[in-house]
């Protein structure tokens, strides 16, 4: 099967530079497109987009000739659904590196006896770490993630076998607010509470039924199970909290890489993961996560490489996330020359084989060669990422509709990428 990130990452140079020119104003297919579509790659693309209604766009740009190949509204900014996810995870990819990690800590608010007793209480700070958990739940969910069973094990190992005060979850890292603006900031079902301290996305059971109503102190009980699991006897009732100045770090664990985070993010379109990163981001700059923070902070970074959108969250819930198709195939294309381009490549769902395209384009040039991400919402179809054609060309692509149904508008994008990864010299 070809490798796309190798030659994704390798066969760029002056060409893309082009992507960053001034583009024509948007509007309705004219002579001029008549005429540009007069390629067989070209027909075929305009054939499709006839197909997908007056709310549709879509940008294609071959990135090894550095030339833009297909434009088709490619100005008019539309809804981005989960392509808001591409902003999110190049941001957090950029901010952290990419085998940066988010904390979690155990510090100490006393002192440890000769005799194993740790004389006052344990808090339990939060970093923001998306895949902290239990043991079980991490490694089912994820295969890999920080736990509070390593935490626990680390804890002991220190000699502590006995605790006076009690567990106390802190997670003031971020802002109270547990949803975004789709929910009004509230808990969404679509996401889970949002919290610096979550433990297990923020569920109230390992099956996944119910959302916590209080994450720090849901946190805080589930280290003191795990502590009493192994023995230690823990005198008072974990709660939520906050850790005062000068406590020291007993125990800490660390997520996986951003790396990890950004493919658990992009593949499978998790919209929990996103709003943690978003959140992340904001909580890396000023101290406090915020998704309006976060959101900020990722329209930057977009505009630093050349790219823009409005952003008002981290997954692309809410339809106030717009950007039109030449905006987001500029971001993939300056992607390409920042130190975490493979990464973020390597983040995407590949065609025909895993996360949200793994039951697309299972046959045909397609398969293996078009790296995407998908966005959905009630009547907004997105994909947007890279093709590597059958030339050995590199190409960038961005398809936003908006006004249709989604299933018909996937067999569309799907012939849109059959037809690109086709392409022979």
């Amino acid at each position: 099967m070809p490798s796309t990130v190798r030659v994704l990452a390798t066969a760029l140079a002056a060409g893309i530079a082009a992507a960053a020119a001034p583009l024509p104003a948007d509007a309705a297919p004219s002579r001029a497109d008549a005429r540009a579509t007069q390629s067989p790659l070209k027909t075929v693309l305009a054939r499709q987009m006839r197909s997908a209604g007056r709310a549709s766009g879509a940008y294609v740009f071959n990135a090894s000739t550095g030339r833009a190949v297909f434009r088709w509204k490619h100005g008019t900014a539309r809804i981005l659904a989960s392509n808001t996810k591409l902003f999110t995870t190049a941001a957090a990819l950029a901010r952290y590196g990419s085998e940066g990690t988010l904390g979690t800590e155990v510090l100490g608010q006393g002192r440890l006896n000769e005799d194993g007793v740790w004389r006052g209480d344990l808090i339990l700070r939060g970093g923001g770490d998306p895949t902290f958990g239990s043991n079980r739940f991490t490694r089912r969910s994820y295969g890999v993630g920080a736990t509070v069973e390593t935490l626990a094990r680390a804890l002991t190992a220190s000699g502590i076998e006995r605790i006076t005060g009690r567990v106390i979850g802190d997670e003031s890292h971020f802002d109270s607010l547990r949803g975004g603006p789709d929910s009004s900031y509230r808990t969404s079902i679509w996401v889970g509470p949002l919290s610096a301290l979550a433990y297990n996305r923020g569920l109230a059971s390992e099956g996944g039924y119910g959302f916590q109503l209080n994450p720090p102190a849901f946190a805080a009980a589930r280290l003191d199970d795990a502590l009493e699991a192994r023995d230690v006897v823990i005198r008072r009732r974990p709660r939520s909290g906050r850790a005062g100045a000068g406590l020291h770090v007993l125990a800490s664990v660390d997520s996986p890489p951003m790396r990890r985070l950004a493919a658990l993010t992009n593949k499978s379109s998790d919209n929990f993961f996103a709003e943690m990163l978003l959140k992340d981001l904001s909580f890396q700059a000023s101290g406090r996560g915020s998704t309006r923070g976060g959101a900020r902070l990722a329209a930057a970074h977009a505009r630093r490489l050349g790219s823009r959108a409005r952003l008002v969250d981290g997954s692309g819930l809410s339809r106030g996330n717009v950007a039109s198709p030449a905006e987001v195939g500029d971001l993939l294309l300056a992607i390409l020359h920042e130190d975490y381009s493979d990464a973020f490549l390597r983040s995407l769902a590949v065609a025909g084989a895993d996360g949200t395209l793994a039951t697309r384009m299972r046959s045909g040039p397609a398969r293996g060669r078009c790296h995407g991400k998908t966005g959905t919402l009630s009547n907004v179809s997105a994909l947007s990422g890279y093709c590597e054609a059958r030339s050995g060309d590199t190409y960038a692509f961005s398809i936003l509709m908006n006004g249709v149904y989604t299933a018909p508008a996937r067999v569309v994008q799907d012939r849109m990428l059959q037809a690109i990864a086709a392409v022979r010299r």
